[in-house]
């Protein structure tokens, strides 16, 4: 199939729209924390844009889309772009792995998928993560993690032939890194108790900039799955905006009854849990499907979120709730609303079906889901919790002087304000004049 110019633009503005969620997602994060700790937070999202790009077209891109080799794809399929082409499409087995658009520009738009990853857990572990030992958890974690998940359930691998569908990220992104951030709680400990009774947003309007612009992304990351431009990605796109809509105001209600006042940090949290809970589903379902897992995700999220502060476990900003348990939901469910058997067979399928012969709600299909869903959870916990031991076998994880990590491990402050001068008072003139006319 030759190149479609249509199908490239599409991708080429998705691509830009995924990139631009891991700046806002800096803003995001770095709003939520203190004003002593916001330059860790936004460095730690923005220097896996640096580890995870160079890693990807090095090999983790081959490592999750080349040849089989079991728990990987063969590393030398496509490493360091080996036969990726601006003009091709991109070929594995003599078969193009995505008709219609360049290869390289596929390389692209998955890079920005596991750029984004690995930053979703730093809201876990806020003030307790020292920046040498994350740059090597994040290197180590795109291996061990991301790259064999990707490669099963996207790259061809056993889970992907199984039937098991993730549509843009519910499993491959939001179930392992929340569930990993779930596992790095269990190093790294709580906070002290001083800077949790001070643990406030200390700039909302960030908050709310952060949400605003993974939100615009979001359009690319579930819009653009559909890998060419057409209804799968006009389904995926609205099925987003409506689940973060319906989200995004109950979680204000509830905030309201709870809280005796409407709050816009809730608000925000919420937009983004419906946003994650569509993510595995948006373009498999009908409009009606994303209103009910707006719905499932404020319920469950929240109470989600909650049971986590019972148990004493100090998930800063909430990403296990929000994310991990997002994704988690919006991907079980997707065997229960995708579109009926109708739309099993494309050739045949009604005109209103979303994404004719890829999957269809049954019994079947939910246990698949449920197995992989269930599967990637326990597996990330574990591997991260085993990482992150190793690392620290190494080097120290957790910082020495806790609260305040801006200064201790980057040498910067977020707000460095200039002292103000000394007052002079100024000499009225006629008294000048006066003491001159004297002499």
């Amino acid at each position: 199939m030759a190149i479609d110019m249509a199908h490239t633009a599409y991708m080429l503005i998705c691509t830009a729209l995924v990139q631009l969620m891991t700046p806002g997602l800096a803003f995001f994060y770095g709003g939520l924390v203190s004003d002593l700790s916001v330059l860790t937070m936004m460095m730690q999202s923005f220097v896996s844009m640096g580890i995870a790009s160079i890693m990807w077209y090095l090999f983790v891109f081959s490592l999750c889309f080349g040849e089989s080799l079991g728990f990987f794809g063969n590393p030398a399929t496509y490493g360091a772009l080996n036969d990726v082409y601006s003009s091709q499409e991109l070929m594995r087995d003599d078969e193009a792995v995505v008709p219609g658009i360049p290869g390289l520009l596929f390389v692209a738009y998955q890079g920005m998928f596991a750029v984004i990853t690995p930053a979703l857990m730093t809201g876990c572990f806020a003030d307790r993560f020292r920046f040498k030992p994350y740059l090597l958890f994040v290197a180590l974690w795109l291996i061990c993690v991301y790259a064999p998940w990707c490669h099963w359930v996207w790259g061809g691998g056993f889970l992907q032939e199984w039937g098991v569908r993730d549509f843009a990220g519910g499993i491959v992104v939001h179930v392992t890194a929340g569930f990993s951030a779930l596992g790095t709680l269990f190093l790294v400990g709580k906070r002290p108790d001083e800077h949790k009774e001070n643990a406030v947003p200390h700039n909302v309007p960030f908050v709310a900039l952060g949400t605003a612009l993974l939100w615009f992304g979001w359009f690319g990351f579930n819009g653009g799955s559909a890998l060419a431009s057409g209804g799968t990605a006009v389904a995926a796109a609205v099925n987003s905006e409506i689940a973060a809509s319906v989200a995004l105001f109950l979680w204000l209600v509830i905030d309201w009854i709870r809280l005796g006042r409407p709050r816009l940090v809730g608000l925000c949290v919420g937009a983004i849990a419906g946003l994650a809970t569509v993510t595995p589903a948006a373009g498999y379902i009908q409009p009606w499907g994303a209103f009910v897992l707006g719905i499932a995700a404020t319920v469950l999220c929240y109470c989600c979120c909650e049971l986590l502060k019972r148990f004493g476990l100090d998930d800063a900003l909430d990403v296990w709730g929000v994310h991990g348990m997002g994704g988690f939901i919006g991907s079980i469910l997707l065997g229960v609303i995708a579109d009926g058997s109708e739309c099993g067979d494309k050739g045949a399928a009604p005109g209103y079906c979303v994404n004719p012969g890829e999957i269809t709600r049954s019994g079947e299909q939910l246990g698949k889901q449920l197995v992989a869903t269930v599967f990637c959870a326990v597996y990330s916990f574990v591997v991260t919790y085993v990482l992150l031991r190793a690392i620290d076998c190494v080097m120290p994880v957790r910082p020495q002087n806790e609260g305040g990590l801006d200064l201790h491990e980057h040498g910067e402050s977020a707000y460095n304000h200039t002292p103000p001068k000394a007052y002079v008072p100024e000499i009225k003139c006629e008294t000048t004049l006066g003491a001159e006319a004297d002499v």
